[in-house]
């Protein structure tokens, strides 16, 4: 009975789509947000929003029904401890499956699939180093002269020939 079977089968054995399912629903709740192909991407919400849904319970067997699946003690950890408390209000829609592109390669269509409370990481913007204006113009004179200097092999007072240079000696007749 076909119609009594939930999902695709993607062309593998069980184990192996099993396997794969798991292995995304593990990307997801480690980096928040995950691009894969539309199809794999339904697959993995249900699975993930089940596991949060057991993350919100919160007890025993909740714990372990959720490390089965993931394998990962402080994954697991970080599903009750972190994800599952921002859901608290939530009656489910825990993730959402955004379709972005086409992949390169095969034309997959690919779709982002993330976690709809996520924790947004704001990391400090980076300072250049401020820049040291010269004092005077003949400063300025000497440092344009400093970095417009001529490179010389190390070999002596020879130029350095270059890319083009050493290729006329590659293919020079002898």
């Amino acid at each position: 009975m076909r119609h009594k079977k939930a999902g695709k089968n993607f062309g593998r054995q069980k184990a192996h789509r099993d396997a794969t399912v798991r292995m995304l629903v593990r990307g997801l709740f480690e980096r928040e947000m995950i691009e894969t192909p539309v199809v794999r991407a339904k697959m993995a919400q249900r699975l993930a929003e089940r596991l949060i849904t057991l993350g919100k319970r919160g007890d025993l067997h909740a714990i372990r029904q959720v490390n089965s699946v993931l394998n990962d003690r402080s994954l697991t950890r970080k599903l009750f401890r972190e994800i599952a408390p921002r859901f608290e209000e939530r009656q489910g829609g825990y993730t959402r499956v955004i379709r972005t592109r086409r992949r390169v390669g095969d034309g997959a269509s690919l779709a982002v699939l993330e976690l709809t409370e996520r924790s947004i990481q704001i990391s400090e913007p980076i300072k250049a180093a401020p820049v040291k204006a010269p004092e005077t113009p003949e400063e300025a004179k000497q440092e344009t002269k400093s970095t417009e200097e001529p490179k010389k092999s190390s070999k002596g007072d020879k130029e350095d020939p270059g890319f083009i240079g050493n290729l006329r000696k590659f293919f020079k007749k002898k």
